[in-house]
């Protein structure tokens, strides 16, 4: 009977590290299918790491990120109590790091454009319908500012799991550069000529009426 409540609590701490991996998988696949045939022929700064590295650190991180939500929801009440609001947060950052893998590979969306056409492939994928407003580099900078958040409010329900987030915010931090850079070396071209082909048609419709 007594080991009841280690192997629960074992459960608990599986659950809440493979939670954020899980969309680290599915992110995984779809970049791996934007590797070749479009990441690759981007221009880059001078201090890219090798792809490889990303994956191991992103899961470590999902890993760390995962174990402290799970000592912030058993030291501060479950859903209910002082961990109410870290928690929030942590599902809100989480969000925020899915959404951009699909926005930067699954859109070729370096920035983001505020352009309606860009958002029809959403309506289709209900996964990602809630993350159709930040975009590439205006996601990760939301990112990091929300999970540099969640990590002071992880920190004060419990010390180690907000110290868990200090290697993630940083690597948001240096993620943040490497998109900024991205985006300054491969200028999107495509929006200014898409706005413009829009003019003459809001001008026939101008006449028409």
């Amino acid at each position: 009977m007594a080991d009841r409540p280690c192997a629960g609590n074992a459960l608990r701490i599986a659950g809440a590290v493979i939670l954020p991996n899980l969309g680290g998988i599915y992110n995984g696949r779809l970049t791996r299918k934007h590797i070749q045939n479009w990441y690759a022929h981007l221009k880059f700064p001078s201090f890219k790491p090798p792809n490889w590295v990303f994956a191991p650190m992103w899961t470590s991180l999902y890993a760390g990120m995962g174990y402290g939500s799970y000592l912030v929801w058993r030291d501060g009440g479950g859903f209910s109590g002082d961990a109410q609001l870290p928690l929030i947060a942590y599902g809100t950052q989480l969000a925020l790091n899915w959404a951009w893998s699909p926005i930067f590979f699954g859109q070729h969306n370096i920035k983001g454009v505020s352009t309606f056409r860009r958002y029809h492939w959403l309506r289709c994928n209900v996964f990602l319908i809630p993350f159709f407003l930040p975009q590439g580099l205006i996601d990760i900078v939301a990112l990091t500012a929300t999970a540099g958040a969640c990590g002071v409010l992880f920190y004060r329900v419990n010390k180690v799991a907000g110290l868990l987030f200090v290697p993630y915010v940083a690597w948001l931090g240096f993620a943040t550069a490497l998109n900024y850079a991205i985006w300054k070396l491969n200028p999107e071209k495509g929006e200014p000529a898409a706005l413009e082909e829009e003019k003459p048609s809001s001008s026939h419709a101008g006449k028409a009426n």
